[in-house]
């Protein structure tokens, strides 16, 4: 498997120094949210994009994914979400990554049914665009479709390739899933996973990798015994966490032990 971290962690950061740390802790990858307080977002132009692109190639590091947060299943027209989906996928495009990231974001009022066919709908769209510039949207494990079961259900019945999950192991867990089960669910969609570490249930505040509760150690399991060779992406969630501790220093300690959770498991 090859790992990535994501700049969710180093919230504003340059790039260059993005890439430093990729390079001196080993990762394979970057996910770069995008946001406009982020150096790299759908607003910038042309000639921006192809500076990214050429300096990720420079440095050997991959650009994973585009995190974005259009909201599939949020009530509303569907032309702004779709506006907004066309965007990331351009962006995406223009930098060489095969991922999308969009969230569910099913909105109260809606029943379970409502949000299903509505981020199913505007996921059948949007998949089409996708295939046209040659990107895969992941519907992220998250807030009104949390577990694997329930990701599953809208991209069932999209049935489309282009329109993928990517498994955010903290929130499958939240919702109660076990991990056997998140992935039997997930598997014929994933795109990648995203892997981080918490204290409980109750505070979700960012921790290392390993000095928390989450079962990251048969998540690696499971996914080597299954033969999946995809991506691992740490997500530390800096961003919306102060207090939590700075990511560059725990950047090589958490690759080693991904690292040594890859070995054990093989």
């Amino acid at each position: 498997m090859k790992l990535a971290f994501s700049t969710l962690g180093v919230p504003g950061m340059p790039l260059p120094d993005v890439l430093r740390l990729a390079g001196t802790h080993g990762y394979h990858g970057v996910e770069l949210r995008a946001h406009p307080e982020e150096p790299v977002h759908p607003g910038i132009g042309i000639t921006e994009r192809a500076d990214v692109a050429a300096e990720f190639k420079a440095a050997g590091v991959a650009v994973l994914g585009i995190a974005g947060y259009a909201r599939v299943a949020e009530p509303g027209d569907d032309e702004p979400v779709l506006d907004e989906i066309r965007g990331l996928l351009a962006l995406a495009r223009d930098l060489g990554a095969p991922f999308v990231r969009v969230f569910p974001g099913g909105g109260t009022g809606q029943s379970e049914e409502e949000a299903d066919v509505t981020a199913a709908r505007r996921l059948g769209t949007a998949a089409e665009y996708a295939a046209d510039v040659g990107v895969r949207l992941l519907l992220e494990t998250h807030d009104s479709h949390r577990t694997g079961a329930a990701a599953a259900r809208v991209l069932g019945a999209v049935g489309h390739r282009q329109a993928g999950a990517l498994w955010d192991v903290m929130h499958t867990w939240l919702g109660g899933e076990q991990i056997t089960d998140s992935y039997a669910a997930l598997s014929p969609f994933l795109g990648y996973v995203q892997v981080k570490d918490i204290a409980s249930a109750e505070n979700t505040t960012p921790l290392p990798l390993g000095a928390g509760v989450l079962p990251l150690a048969e998540c690696v399991e499971l996914l080597t015994r299954k033969g999946w060779d995809g991506w691992l992406c740490w997500e530390y969630e800096k961003r919306w966490y102060e207090e939590a501790a700075p990511l560059p220093e725990l950047l090589g300690p958490g690759r080693e032990l991904l690292a040594r959770l890859l070995t054990e498991s093989a």
